[in-house]
């Protein structure tokens, strides 16, 4: 009789413990935060990198105040939302702001964030978001400024054949050191901008490479070093 009533006490803790271990779909950030938090509401961690390893693929990371949220890497489906107003901010000095190698088969949304590479400090970041692999990316309402290379790289090598889509909406991508937004592509790639401006970078506003397809509509690309909007011949379009 003993053993049953240990059996029966024994088992809820086990899968309260397995529950505690679960990933959850939506988690927190705070300026305030700990890593070493659950990355709930009430409890939220300090870094989107610390943060997205307690979060389910397809779910979101969800910013609560301003804050320093550190550079991060993308290897699933997710969705980054640093909350209306553009409170978070990615500060990075000599690397990649956010680099996007998720599966063929992940969708990446960012949103609502700013990406400074604070390149006059002479250790400036390298480029803003790099998309290196994934089935979509997208960038929403950021602001992107201050790289050594590009705002937004997109040099993809997905292994499947299909090409990836890259969607940049109501979003800034200024005063990088090579451009604004360029594809460095050997397979075909769709991009979409909208609403976005590619202004006072080196050389160029929007490049697009080799086998892309840009969609641009109601974009500005003005007083860039070289050119606003170049493509290169060898199977691209833009529109």
């Amino acid at each position: 009789m003993r053993v049953m009533i240990f059996a029966r006490l024994l088992t809820p803790l086990l899968l309260g413990g397995v529950m505690l271990k679960a990933q959850a779909s939506r988690t927190w950030v705070s300026g305030v935060g700990d890593d070493a938090n659950p990355c709930s509401r009430t409890a939220p961690c300090k870094t989107f990198a610390g943060a997205i390893s307690k979060t389910a693929a397809g779910g979101e990371i969800d910013a609560l105040d301003p804050g320093g949220y550190g550079a991060l890497t993308i290897t699933k489906a997710i969705t980054i939302d640093g909350g209306g107003g553009q409170v978070a901010s990615v500060l990075v000095a000599g690397t990649n702001g956010i680099v996007v190698a998720a599966g063929v088969n992940d969708s990446v949304v960012i949103r609502n964030i700013s990406i400074n590479g604070i390149a006059g400090t002479g250790n400036g970041g390298i480029n803003g978001v790099r998309f290196i692999s994934g089935k979509s990316l997208r960038i929403e309402n950021c602001n992107i400024n201050g790289f050594t290379q590009r705002g937004i790289d997109i040099s993809p090598n997905n292994a499947s054949g299909n090409p990836p889509v890259v969607s940049i909406i109501n979003t800034t991508s200024n005063d990088n050191g090579d451009s604004g937004i360029r594809s460095s592509v050997t397979q075909r790639v769709l991009v979409s901008i909208v609403n976005s401006r590619f202004n006072s970078n080196g050389n160029y506003g929007v490049f697009a490479g080799n086998f892309s397809r840009f969609s641009v509509n109601g974009t500005d690309a003005s007083g860039n070093g070289t050119v606003g909007f170049i493509a290169q011949a060898k199977f691209n379009r833009v529109e």
